[in-house]
């Protein structure tokens, strides 16, 4: 079921689920093993021969969660379940404190100190939870993402933080004649401007991407850190109930589901495309393409690309 591939890990606990099972969990198992072979096969495939595999540091690692407890790390991507996942680690992690995830406010989830992250650690620890940890993410489709990412951020009167820091710049930067207001508030901002500041070169060139739309790519580094499962937020509750189940607490933990009315979806996503040129649309692609590629989502049918 699961090829040991060089310098890989073995399944934790796999043996022993199989016979319960069988059949659900052998066609997950493959199911897993293809989604791994994918982003190696991506990662290959992408990889500039001339360039120098890019080393990790410590920095690099500030989205990966570790339980120390059940030996699991989980590299958190913004807009895609990671509060409910960040308070089931919480409930992993705490001993004992919360026993309902929850109960757990969303925003004690997003409390830093409230979850250890693997950039806290001795290179000699990193290496070893690298090497005998489960490792697992979850990701969702890029552009579908990105739209979540800009109605959250940018459309919601609350976001105050989020309008100053980028709205304001991205108003300074990709409106002609804005109003004194829009320059000052920068909580008015356009999908299309919005669009237009991220294939902008010169932001690329001032400073990493924000995490909420920042590339699953560089915020988890999948080609350099070998995942044993890749959970989708399309399957999300199936396969974060089977990430639980192999962590060995699927017997009295499961992943909270609750349908949210305000998420974001493919036919919310195709609008707001609607008014992206199709040059636009062709830069931003390139921008998330490396996501699209590895976690195997197909071109959307939306799209106009040059």
């Amino acid at each position: 079921l699961y090829n040991k591939q060089k310098g890989s890990e073995s399944f934790p606990a796999l043996d022993l689920l199989v016979p319960v099972l069988p059949l659900q969990l052998s066609n997950t198992a493959i199911l897993h093993q293809i989604r791994r072979d994918q982003v190696t096969d991506t990662c290959r495939a992408n990889s500039v021969s001339s360039r120098k595999r890019r080393v990790l540091t410590p920095s690099d690692l500030k989205h990966l969660v570790v339980d120390e407890d059940h030996e699991m790390i989980y590299c958190y991507v913004p807009k895609v379940a990671c509060t409910n996942w960040k308070r089931v680690m919480m409930v992993l992690t705490g001993r004992g404190k919360y026993s309902d995830p929850m109960e757990i406010p969303a925003n004690e989830a997003h409390v830093s100190s409230n979850l250890k992250t693997l950039n806290q650690y001795s290179i000699p620890e990193i290496n070893h939870r690298l090497k005998n940890y489960m490792k697992f993410l979850f990701v969702r489709e890029p552009f579908e993402r990105l739209v979540s990412a800009y109605r959250n951020k940018f459309t919601q009167k609350y976001n105050t933080s989020f309008h100053k820091r980028y709205g304001t710049k991205i108003v300074r930067r990709q409106r002609k004649n804005a109003t004194q207001e829009a320059l000052r508030k920068g909580d008015d901002v356009k999908f299309e401007e919005f669009v237009a500041y991220l294939i902008d070169p010169h932001t690329q060139r001032e400073e990493p991407f924000n995490e909420h739309w920042q590339t699953v790519y560089s915020l988890c580094h999948p080609c350099h850190i070998h995942y044993d499962l890749i959970g989708k937020y399309e399957t999300l509750e199936e396969d974060s109930n089977y990430v639980l189940q192999l962590a060995g607490v699927g017997n009295y933990l499961k992943f909270p589901t609750y349908a949210k009315s305000t998420r974001t979806t493919d036919e919310m996503t195709t609008e707001f495309f609607q008014n992206i040129s199709s040059l636009h649309q062709t830069q931003l692609y390139e921008v998330y393409k490396l996501d699209f590629l590895m976690f195997n989502y197909s071109v959307p049918s939306y799209l106009k690309l040059e």
